[in-house]
């Protein structure tokens, strides 16, 4: 049984410390991928406590035969994200900042030269995503920072693998216009942890 199934398993069975076990394993992630698709941390921070409060509240939903857990709560988070994205603008950030929200790691290696221009490509493949339409926007999300396979991506979508599949390559022409061959590379590389 795994750590996550082990959790499931206390809470449903009225232990709250698993509850909250449960959420702290899942915050960052929930609200990097929030973050992702919104854009804007006080949303993003909204719409992961949303996310986490409902599968917690609902935890009997859950069906791990159906899906794995990260899958079942990226979907919810994704629904949040719908719903405040219809009520609120998308407001633009760069990606450099996303990627680095609450890091304090300096990285010592970097040259102002090298921190510059990665600023700047960073920001150049955050831009090119975010002009792209909401759905092929969230598969490029899913797909390159979420790390999902295209089954995950279908799973949290809700449609099929082959619509989630063309939606990439949909998104890949309008990327390659926005984008150099070594920005696109950097946008392959990219993984929320």
């Amino acid at each position: 049984m795994s750590n996550v199934a082990y959790l499931i398993e206390r809470w449903l069975n009225g232990d709250e410390r698993a509850a909250e076990m449960l959420y702290n394993q899942h915050q960052d992630r929930i609200f990097r991928l929030a973050y992702g698709l919104l854009g804007n941390a006080a949303d993003a921070e909204e719409a992961a406590q949303d996310a986490l409060k409902y599968a917690l509240v609902n935890i009997g939903r859950f069906d791990a035969t159906k899906s794995q857990f990260s899958t079942w709560l990226h979907t919810i988070t994704v629904s949040r994200c719908r719903d405040r994205q219809r009520r609120k603008q998308l407001s633009r950030l760069s990606l450099w900042k996303w990627l680095h929200q609450g890091q304090n790691v300096r990285d010592t290696a970097s040259t102002p030269e090298r921190t510059a221009v990665t600023a700047e490509t960073h920001t150049e493949i955050w831009q090119a995503v975010q002009s792209l339409s909401q759905p092929l926007r969230e598969v490029v999300i899913l797909r390159f920072w979420a790390g999902h396979t295209f089954r995950e991506i279908a799973e949290i979508l809700d449609c099929p693998v082959a619509t989630a599949q063309s939606r990439i390559r949909l998104a890949y022409p309008k990327l390659r216009t926005a984008l150099t061959q070594d920005d696109l590379l950097s946008l392959s590389q990219e993984r929320v942890s």
